[in-house]
C-alpha cells in the first residue's frame, strides 16, 4: 500500500485537478474523508476563526498549528496539505517546523514570502521579506525535509504588492529552491490566472485558492483544470457554511426555547455518533476487555 506522501506526488501528476477542502479539526477531517476527497487542507486561518474566534493575522502559532495536525493526522489516513505561514520566524524556524510537521503527518508543507506577522492573503497591506530571504528558507525547508516525498509548496503574495511581473519573478526564484508546487496567491482576474498558467503550467503544480468574497475570480475545478491548474484549495469555506448555520441556529433557539424547529438542519444523537464511530470504537474496547471471549483464549 502506498503512503499518502507518495500519494500525494502520484496525484497531482494526473491531469486531473485535485480538489482540497478546508478542515480545521478531527471531526471535520473526518467529515471529508467520508464525502470521497482525496486530501485536505489544514489553514491556519481557519484554526485562527475557529479555535480562537479571530481573524487571520498571524495569531497562531507552530505549536497550535502542531498540535491540530497530530489530532487530525491520528484520525484520517489521506494526504494533509498543511499551511505554515511563514515558517515562524527565519530559515531556522523554517527547518524546525518542517521537521515537526513532517514527523506529524503533514503531506505537503505551504511556506510564504510575508513578513511577521503575516495576513490572510485576501486582505490589504500585506509586506514582504526579500526575495533572496525567502528562496533562502525554501532551500532550508527542502533541505530539512526527510523525505523528498514531503511536497514544498512555494506561496508568494507579491501580485496583490509588487505587481504581476514581480509575482513572476518571485516564483521563479523560488522554484531554483526545489519547491515542488507554486501559489501564486490572490490573482485578481482570469486573465492573470491565464498569464500564470502559461508560464508556469507544466513546470510545476500550480495551486489556486478559492476564497468566498476574496480577490481571485470564484472558478470550479473543471475551469480551473482548463487553466492549466493541478490543485484547489477551499480553505475557510467551511468554516463559513458552519458559521452561517451557527448563528441560524443560535437564533432559533432563542426564539423558541427548543431545538425543534431546527433538527432538519441536524444530525441527531445517533446520526453523529455513527459519523464518530462510537459502535467500532465501542466493540473495540469491549474486545480489549475481553468481554466478547477473545482476549486470553491461547494457551499459555
Amino acid at each position: 500500500m502506498q503512503s499518502p506522501r507518495r500519494d500525494l506526488r502520484a496525484r497531482l501528476a494526473d491531469p486531473a485537478i485535485l480538489v482540497a477542502p478546508g478542515i480545521y479539526d478531527g471531526l471535520t477531517a473526518a467529515l471529508a474523508a467520508d464525502a470521497g476527497f482525496e486530501a485536505v487542507y489544514l489553514s491556519g486561518a481557519s484554526i485562527a476563526y475557529t479555535r480562537f474566534g479571530r481573524p487571520d493575522i498571524g495569531l497562531v502559532s507552530m505549536a497550535e498549528v502542531a498540535d491540530t495536525l497530530s489530532a487530525i493526522r491520528e484520525r484520517v489516513d489521506l494526504p494533509i496539505i498543511i499551511d505554515a505561514d511563514t515558517g515562524y520566524g527565519n530559515a531556522l524556524n523554517v527547518q524546525r517546523t518542517v521537521r515537526l510537521f513532517e514527523r506529524l503527518g503533514a503531506d505537503a508543507i505551504q511556506l510564504e514570502d510575508q513578513t511577521l506577522p503575516k495576513r490572510c492573503g485576501h486582505l490589504s497591506d500585506k509586506t514582504l521579506v526579500p526575495t533572496d530571504e525567502m528562496a533562502g528558507k525554501l532551500l532550508a525547508a527542502v533541505e530539512a525535509r526527510q523525505s523528498s516525498e514531503t511536497l514544498i509548496i512555494a506561496r508568494t503574495d507579491a501580485l496583490a504588492v509588487e505587481g504581476f511581473d514581480a509575482a513572476c519573478a518571485r516564483a521563479e526564484r523560488y522554484l531554483e529552491t526545489g519547491a515542488d508546487i507554486l501559489f501564486i496567491e490572490a490573482p485578481r482576474s482570469v486573465d492573470e490566472m491565464q498569464a500564470l498558467a502559461r508560464r508556469f503550467a507544466g513546470r510545476a503544480p500550480l495551486m489556486a485558492n478559492m476564497v468566498e468574497g476574496g480577490t481571485t475570480p470564484p472558478l470550479d475545478a473543471d475551469a480551473l483544470q482548463r487553466l492549466g491548474f493541478s490543485l484547489v484549495i477551499f480553505p475557510g469555506g467551511l468554516v463559513r457554511a458552519l458559521a452561517a448555520t451557527a448563528e441560524s441556529y443560535f437564533a432559533s433557539l432563542r426564539q423558541h426555547g427548543s431545538t425543534a424547529p431546527f433538527r432538519d438542519r441536524m444530525l441527531d444523537f445517533t446520526g453523529l455518533n455513527a459519523r464518530l464511530g462510537t459502535p467500532d470504537l465501542l466493540a473495540a474496547g469491549r474486545r480489549y476487555a475481553g468481554e466478547d471471549g477473545t482476549i486470553g483464549e491461547a494457551d499459555p
